[in-house]
């Protein structure tokens, strides 16, 4: 029987707290949550976008022990550029050469020597290199479970298909392989995986039956995210997209979004305006901004943009796993349009608590509606609140994966 109280080593290639991004909202809101039962360690590397000090500070408010490690590789600009010129010529995948870092290994060695963990959860599988099963002498090595957020190497494989630019996607085509062999190595390695979606899952068995795995969606903090009486009523004309904006799904997505389907709507709406929410934007993103286009960047608390808005859009042609944005506007109370991929793995009933469509025309429409018509928006908006309060709470989640901790150690006992 697994102990009551479990001693948990998160490992991960970004820092948990203060959440300012989908990946990052993942962690802390599953970390914050199994802190209240139990004992959380967390190494992690930070990369130069990131206030280390800062971090360490949020993190410390619900870790016993918080060890960041600079990486000497998280860099944007020519930096990035050099190592992925290297990863081509490299057995290893560039997600894989750029969390290369010695200190991190060292960093893991005194931690797992010095304290008996019952688990390791690592976040994603790029860190799979490292030795994770250590104990101190004489104590029993501890499991290893992977958070997968994404199957990486399937979506990498997409960006060989609708990647942007023709170098991006010849990019991909070289990295892609490498990536899906470290990945699944690790996968294969571990004692079991979560993931976001059952799509995912599928994704997962298909190349390795026997995994032990678990679907933990993503959710929302439903207290933070909720409708509050101080926030902006909605405008009846702005449309938000939300998400770190680096990110290739959501480049593609806004692009896709502001040259297919915004000349519609802004034609049917002359007061319409758009509102793209998100640290990073690339510079062919900017490049798109306009009169009634605006590119805001990071913002530190995105629910009155979220509660202004008249309708929240989701129009992502790439990725996997599931959307933080969806479930974060769902416990904001807003109708949102999304694309099937967008939504995939939510619980979600198109034409109740959400509006789904791929065609940029139909896409387009269905925008135009809400906009016009404020009565049905609120309608979609406040069975998408209910929707995640019943189905999308961080608290829920964080039991369902420690039940799944505690099937991986009574099943090794």
């Amino acid at each position: 029987m697994s102990p009551e109280r479990l001693n948990i080593l998160y490992v991960s290639q970004m820092p948990a707290s203060p959440p300012r991004f989908g990946a990052q909202a993942r962690l802390h809101g599953l970390m914050t949550q199994l802190a209240q039962r139990h004992d959380i360690t967390a190494v992690m590397l930070v990369d130069d976008e990131f206030d280390i000090a800062e971090c360490r500070l949020a993190m410390q408010a619900y870790c016993r022990e918080v060890v960041l490690i600079k990486n000497p590789y998280g860099r944007d600009g020519l930096a990035k550029r050099l190592l992925q010129l290297r990863s081509l010529v490299s057995t290893r995948s560039f997600e894989r050469l750029r969390v290369v870092v010695p200190e991190m290994q060292q960093a893991l060695d005194k931690v797992l020597r010095a304290k008996r963990f019952d688990i390791v959860n690592l976040e994603f599988t790029f860190l799979g290199h490292c030795d994770l099963r250590q104990a101190p002498p004489g104590a029993k090595i501890p499991a290893m479970v992977v958070d997968s957020h994404n199957i990486d190497y399937d979506l990498a494989r997409q960006y060989t298909r609708t990647g942007g630019s023709l170098l991006r996607r010849l990019y991909a085509e070289a990295n892609w392989r490498k990536l899906r062999r470290e990945e699944l190595g690790t996968y294969g390695r571990a004692d079991g995986v979560y993931l976001c979606s059952v799509a995912d899952q599928q994704r997962l068995l298909d190349d390795i039956p026997a995994a032990r795995t678990m679907v933990i969606p993503n959710a929302a903090d439903v207290d933070f995210y909720r409708p509050r009486p101080t926030d902006p009523q909605p405008d009846g004309r702005t449309i938000v997209f939300f998400g770190l904006m680096s990110y290739m799904p959501n480049i593609d997505g806004a692009t896709w979004f502001i040259q297919e389907i915004w000349p519609r709507i802004a034609d049917a709406n002359p007061d319409a305006r758009c509102k793209i929410i998100g640290g990073s934007p690339s510079p062919q993103l900017l490049a798109l901004s306009g009169p009634r286009i605006e590119f805001t960047g990071f913002v530190p608390d995105l629910r009155p943009h979220i509660a202004e808005a008249a309708a929240v859009i989701v129009p992502l042609r790439l990725g996997g796993g599931t959307r933080l944005k969806i479930v974060e506007a769902m416990a904001m109370g807003k109708a949102m349009v999304s694309t099937t991929l967008g939504a995939e793995g939510i619980d979600a009933v198109p034409g109740r608590d959400i509006l789904i469509e791929d065609q940029p025309h139909a896409f387009a429409d269905a925008v135009i509606r809400l906009l016009a018509e404020p009565e049905l928006a609120a309608r979609i908006g406040n069975s998408a609140r209910q929707l995640s309060e019943a189905r999308y709470a961080w608290s829920a989640a964080a039991r369902a994966l420690e039940g799944f901790y505690r099937q991986i150690l009574d099943g090794a006992a």
